[in-house]
């Protein structure tokens, strides 16, 4: 016997879609007996079940894969509080531009003996709500309702499309249990849908006029600026990025970015913020705006020149889904970055950009590069330097905590540090995460793109399955966290599930006694505020005095490795010993170390 549940399963295994991150409830029954029914028939089910005590979790975990695999992911879940219960994973995956295919049953609308799939437990009339879809409506990409198998798979089909579609992200099917309970003759079943015919949209190009207008403007600049982000997600854009700077020795500067976009060693690569003040803009003549959702903060006193030529080159470039944004900009091209940055360097590697007049601007432009990569990276270096505060001498500095758990990396793995994946979800630490571990590789770190903390532990789960269906081979996978960030995300499910699928990961944890977000936000509009000078434990943004002990909550949860440190002297032998642990022991290892509290 099929039923709806069958050609759901079906379909997205046909689709290419691995893996499903599950949190099932009383509308499964027909995808619990379905996949039994596959183990029974084949042995195994079509697509691998991933169970999620939490449906946050399971988000985050779809988000994770379909980051380093580049593919979508399912995600299914209850009613409609499986649908809340997806939390702020949804603005994640909408903000960060991730392709997952959510799917919720619903409460059945009858209570009729004679139909199959009625209402037949108390908690179905509490959950059959008027508008189960608007709780997620305004993040996804696609919202429908399957109303019978018959179409079943062609909904799926349309929403992936839709999906993997620039701009990419979440899709939203649901259905009643009445549907997915329906019976499927076989003939429908069997019936094969010809993947080819459902492409995702051909990548925009930029226009020939475009092409030539930002060519001549990077030929004839003094100062010529690229700003980057989220290019990186496409990990083809990394060498095109790469070749395109080296070729015209144009500066890189990355401004809240949530993608590996340019090599840490690239000599062009010359400053990252997330926030404050850029100083490059008051010299920059041409500046190159590459997938960014933030290029700069007005506020922060950011302003590029008057006569300062902006280009605009964006999936998004008007950012429709904010509520404000805004670029003084002389043109705004709707294009994909790999697509253009390529349409770019064929332009500049053509017959008329060639003479001694611009390679002596060249020459000038890398003398400058240079002076200022020097300056940027002696400032890091001279920081790595500060082992503990002034205060006490014991504690340890982040970029000191940072620095030393890179070199554990290369001492501890077998590429030597060269197949490492960092999950970034260090929040007020985040500049200092990207610039003290020092990503490389394209796709060697990954963050959410958005601000909904709890991304991290799911999202290495996820990650972790996906160096599996992508063979990427990463040797470790080690998540950098806020002490409030692993409180969000749901830990006891995380390393229950890391423990469970056999994906273990190193997680850090910068614990700074609570929130420090909420304070900096404070202090930016009240510097010299009443709470200005006060503890984090006085403004209630404080996890102290009694803080958790986050590395057993692991050990408790899923038999990790953990460990507090509190000294700098002590950091570098646990480090190695927790990446020692994930590495040969194939368990998740917990460092809690204690930074500066707020």
């Amino acid at each position: 016997m099929y039923t709806t549940a069958s050609v759901l399963f079906k379909t997205f295994a046909e689709a290419g879609i691995t893996h499903a991150f599950v949190n099932w409830g009383n509308d499964h029954p027909a995808f619990l007996e379905e996949l039994e029914r596959e183990r029974v028939e084949s042995g195994k089910t079509a697509v691998e079940i991933v169970t999620c005590p939490h449906e946050m979790v399971a988000l985050s975990a779809a988000q994770g894969y379909a980051q380093v695999t580049g593919k979508p992911a399912a995600v299914i879940v209850h009613v409609d509080v499986g649908t809340q219960g997806l939390a702020g994973a949804i603005h994640n995956v909408d903000r960060g531009r991730t392709p997952v295919l959510i799917f919720a049953g619903a409460a059945p609308q009858s209570s009729d003996r004679r139909l199959k799939g009625t209402k037949n437990e108390w908690p179905m009339w509490l959950q059959d709500v008027p508008d189960q879809p608007s709780i997620v409506r305004q993040y996804m990409r696609f919202t429908a309702q399957i109303q019978s198998g018959k179409n079943a798979a062609k909904m799926v089909m349309r929403a992936l499309q839709i999906a993997k579609s620039e701009p990419r992200g979440p899709v939203y099917l649901w259905a009643r249990r009445e549907t997915t309970e329906e019976e499927v003759d076989p003939a429908i079943f069997e019936e094969n849908l010809d993947i080819t015919k459902w492409p995702a949209v051909q990548a925009p190009a930029l226009p020939p006029k475009v092409v030539s207008t930002i060519v001549d403007a990077l030929l004839q600049a003094q100062f010529p600026l690229i700003i980057a982000a989220n290019s990186g997600r496409n990990p083809k854009t990394v060498p095109l990025l790469s070749t395109l700077s080296s070729l015209l020795a144009i500066g890189v500067f990355t401004s809240c970015p949530s993608a590996v976009c340019i090599p840490w060693t690239h000599p062009n690569y010359i400053g990252l913020s997330f926030g404050g003040r850029n100083n490059l803009l008051d010299h920059a003549d041409v500046i190159i705006i590459l997938d960014v959702d933030v290029p700069w903060i007005d506020v922060a006193g950011n302003k590029p020149r008057d006569d300062a030529r902006v280009f605009v080159i964006d999936a998004d470039p008007l950012k429709t889904t904010l509520g404000w944004s805004h670029v003084d900009a002389e043109l705004l091209a709707k294009a994909d970055p790999e697509v253009a940055l390529s349409q770019l360097i064929e332009a500049i590697e053509g017959p008329n950009v060639q003479g001694l007049a611009f390679a002596e601007k060249l020459s000038a432009r890398k003398e400058r590069l240079a002076s200022l990569r020097s300056t940027w990276a002696n400032s890091l270096e001279a920081a790595e330097r500060v082992k503990t505060l002034a205060a006490d001498q014991t504690t340890p500095t982040v970029p000191f905590v940072l620095t030393t758990l890179r070199n554990a990396v290369v001492t501890q793995t077998p590429s030597k540090g060269e197949k490492v994946l960092w999950v970034n979800e260090a929040i007020s630490n985040y500049p200092l995460a990207w610039t003290y571990l020092r990503p490389e590789h394209p796709g060697s770190m990954i963050a959410s793109g958005a601000t909904s903390l709890g991304y991290a532990l799911g999202a290495s789960v996820g990650a972790s399955l996906g160096n599996i269906v992508a063979q990427t081979q990463h040797d470790l996978v080690a998540a950098i966290v806020g002490d409030g960030v692993f409180m969000f995300s749901v830990p006891a499910s995380a390393y229950w599930m890391a423990r469970r699928y056999n994906t273990p990961f190193l997680t850090v944890v910068l614990n700074n006694g609570g929130w420090f977000s909420p304070k900096f936000s404070m202090l930016g509009v009240y510097p010299d505020g009443h709470g200005s000078t006060v503890s984090g434990q006085q403004l209630t943004v404080g996890l102290g005095p009694d803080m958790p002990d986050y590395s057993q909550v692991a050990v408790a949860a899923g038999g990790a490795w953990g460990r507090r440190v509190e000294k700098a002297d002590e950091l570098q032998a646990v480090l190695e010993e927790a990446v020692r642990v994930v590495v040969q022991e194939k368990r998740s290892a917990v460092v809690d170390c204690i930074i500066q509290s707020i």
